[in-house]
Order: structure tokens, then sequence, then C-alpha cells
């Protein structure tokens, strides 16, 4: 096993903290999350909006929105399969190969969806190809934001983890700003027939800007000390990456997958109320436009409020910070959804910034902390891909759960909310149940299990 210094790093190469770079690292992390997620933010909108007229037949109104809320929930179904493709890759080949490759999958697949016909010009074709290159969106996703948190996670100062990759999570609010504030005026101002020919297609195309300034941030950025010195460095021959996370890190990763339930309030706020809030079945009557510009207002505020969270899990620990948000969303969401079926529009757009805004934010922001903190740095990528990846299913599947559970009536909401409930109180136990005091452990040192002597390697950190 090759020499490090806990302080320092491999003999030779400088100090780890000499090597690391934290900003430009955060920078990656947040251009590459921002394109990921205002893909998928275009995809949720469009799915709420237009892909139930253009890519599904016509004459049952409801079907046609579970099946666009369906093909939104596809990705999801290829993130829990593809986190083992990447999270391996990741951990065997380093965090810059899957950051750069995760990128211009998700750029070319999400560019490709704007040059799609319609249903009513190739038929079946049309929803077919969507549900494919959703496919290929899910599989970058699978390892864009493990990629990216382990990257900053691993150039971060040791006291200052959280807030550095929490930039990753800021990056996600900023793709989710840009996505309504594009889509608001092409849908306020474009008429019905040239919004569903053209206008659409035009966010989709627009990522191909961000793809660019992604991969030149990216390709710029080295691979972290953490990894060079603990993979690539090391002279003690490894187990697979798999393999060794399944041996020895299953009980952090179910940990990872059930705290990862609380993603489905974002896929609730984003794209379920905007349907709920909008749709003639509802009866509610809010303006398409007013939910964006709460979209937009409450992700505004995320971003201003997501590093102030992450920094005080860097003082009082990630547990404190997460199980409040988790207490909050349950019951802001419940309230946001009652205020939606109410039809007070005020009532909604407090609520719905206190939750989407603030209130969530707070495990938001210290998720990416708090997971990396479960795994050692030579499973650390696949075991936050493949945790994260199965828990978010739910979340991708959320607006298709929840329009069945309305059943095409407004006074059902009860329902939406307490399945919302349910999931805050399963993540909650999920991290109450897990290591605390993470926040203060070096990162050579983080996620390491005892092992006996004589076992191959030991270890100082928090199983």
């Amino acid at each position: 096993m090759s020499t490090i210094d806990h302080a320092g790093g491999a003999p030779g190469t400088g100090s780890t903290a000499e090597r690391r770079t934290p900003k430009r690292a955060a920078l990656a992390a947040w251009s590459g999350s921002a394109l990921e997620y205002y893909d998928l933010a275009i995809y949720g909108t469009a799915a709420a909006l237009v892909f139930p007229k253009i890519f599904f037949p016509e004459g049952n109104d409801s079907a046609a929105t579970i099946a666009a809320f369906a093909t939104f929930g596809v990705a999801y179904v290829a993130r829990p399969f593809g986190s083992f493709l990447m999270g391996h890759i990741g951990d065997r080949l380093g965090r810059k190969t899957i950051l750069i490759g995760t990128l211009l999958l998700m750029g070319v697949s999400t560019f490709l969806i704007g040059c799609l016909p319609t249903y009513g010009q190739v038929g079946l074709w049309a929803p077919a190809l969507l549900v494919l290159l959703r496919l290929l969106q899910g599989l970058s996703a699978a390892g864009e934001q493990a990629g990216a948190n382990s990257m900053s996670f691993e150039h971060a100062p040791d006291d200052r983890r959280g807030f550095f990759t929490s930039w990753t999570l800021s990056g996600t609010q900023g793709g989710q700003v840009l996505a309504p504030a594009i889509f608001l005026p092409l849908a306020a101002v474009l008429p019905e027939d040239a919004l569903l020919s053209w206008g659409w297609r035009v966010p989709f195309w627009l990522s191909a800007v961000i793809v660019v300034l992604g991969f030149v941030i990216r390709s710029r950025l080295d691979e972290t000390p953490a990894f060079q010195d603990d993979v690539v460095d090391s002279v003690e021959p490894r187990r697979a990456p798999l393999k060794e996370l399944f041996a020895d890190h299953r009980a952090s990763v179910l940990r990872v997958f059930f705290a990862a339930f609380i993603a489905m309030v974002n896929t609730m706020f984003q794209v379920f109320a905007l349907n709920f809030a909008t749709s003639d079945d509802y009866g509610i009557g809010f303006d398409s436009s007013f939910m964006l510009w709460l979209a937009i207002v409450a992700n505004l505020v995320a971003i201003a409020v997501i590093p102030f969270w992450a920094m005080l899990s860097d003082k009082v620990g990630r547990k404190p910070v997460f199980l409040t948000g988790l207490v909050g969303s349950a019951v802001l969401v419940t309230a946001f959804l009652g205020a939606i079926r109410a039809g007070n529009e005020p009532l909604t757009f407090v609520l719905g910034v206190a939750l989407a805004g603030v209130v969530y934010s707070m495990p938001n922001a210290v998720w990416p902390a708090t997971y990396a903190e479960y795994f050692p740095t030579s499973v650390r990528l696949s075991g936050m891909a493949i945790g994260t990846q199965f828990g978010f299913a739910l979340a991708g599947f959320t607006p298709t759960i929840a329009g069945a559970l309305m059943g095409g009536e407004a006074d059902n909401w009860w329902r939406v909310a307490a399945f919302a409930v349910g999931a805050c109180v399963i993540s909650a136990v999920a991290v109450l149940t897990g290591p605390g005091g993470t926040h203060r452990v070096p990162t050579a040192d983080v996620g390491v299990r005892q092992r006996p002597v004589g076992a191959g390697r030991t270890a100082v950190g928090v199983a």
C-alpha cells in the first residue's frame, strides 16, 4: 500500500491541500448540473404543457397527460441501471471521465428531442423515439450528480465540504431557473399553434450552448487528489468497485436509497403541481405563466439559501439541517397542494416559494456531502450513484403516481399530500439512523470501515 499523508499526499507530489482546486471543481460541478437540470426541467415543463397534445393520440386528455408523465419517468427507470455502469467507470477511470461523458450524452439527447417529429407526422414512432432519447438522458443523469459531487467533495477543504459540494445542487436550481425563464416567454407570447409546432423545440436546441460552455470548463479540470492517491497511485491490489461496495457498504447504499425519497418533493413541485394548477381536468384555473413564475422565483431563492444551509452543516453537522428540512417539507407540501385546490394564488405563491425555495433547500444543500461521507474514495461515486438513482426513481414517477391518485378529481389532492408526507418520513428515518459527526472526519478517512489487523486495510473513519 502506498504511503499517504492524510494531511498531505503521496510523497513527492505535494500536499493534498496544495493539489486541491475547490473553486474550479465547484464551477465544473455547477455548470454540468445546470445543464442536466435545465434539460430535465425543460422536459418536465413540456411534458406538463405540450407533449400530451403532440406526441399522443387525441380524444382522451387525461390518458395523454398520464402517458406524457410516464415518459418523464422513463429516464428514472434508466438511471438505476445506468448507475452501475457510471459508478464503475467513475471509480475505476476517474471523476473527470464521467463528468465529460455525461455532459455530452445529456446535451446530444436533449438537442435531438427538439428535432423529433410529432404523433401527427409519424404516428407511434413519435412517442417511441421520445422514450428512447429520454432513456439516454436517464443514463447521463445516472452519473452526473454522483460524479460532480465526488469531484467537488474530494477537491474541497476538509472543513468546508458541505459548502463546496452544495454547488452541485446550486447548479440544479440554476438549470431549473433557466428552463422556465426560457419557456415562459414562449408560452406567453406565441399563439398555441406556433408553440405546439415549433416554439417548444427552441429550449431543447438551446441546450447545445450550455454543453459547449460546460465542456470547456470540465476539460480543464484536474482529477481529484483523493482519487489519484487512493486508486491510481495505490500499489495494493483492488477489488472491482461494485464488488467492494456491496461487500462492505451495503447498509450505506440502502440508507442513501431511502434518504433519496425526498427528491419526490422537487418533481411534485416542478411537474405535478404545474399540471394540477393549470389543467382543465381539475378546473383550478391558474395560468401557466403564474406557475412558471413561481418556479423561477422559488429556484432563485433556493440558489441564494443553499450555500447558507451548506455552510451551517459544516458547523453543526449534516443531520440537523437535513432532518429539519424533511419535517418542513412534509408540512409545507401539504399546505401548498391545499392552497392550489382552494384556488388561492397569493397563498400558493408564498407557500411554493417557502417549500421549494427555503425548506426543501435544506436537504438539497446537504445531501451531497451527507451521502459522500457514507463512502470511502474507492467506492464513493458508485455508492452515491446507485443509492441515489434507485431512490430517485420514486421522484421520476411521482407525477404519474400523483396523477393516478388524483383520479381526475381535484378533491383527491389530499391523497397526493399523504404520499409526499410518507416519502419524507421514510427519508427522515434513513438519515436519522445514519452516522453522525462525519463533517469532522478528514476526507482521507471518511466512510472507511474498521477491519481487523491483517484484513488488508485499516481505517480510522466512520463506518
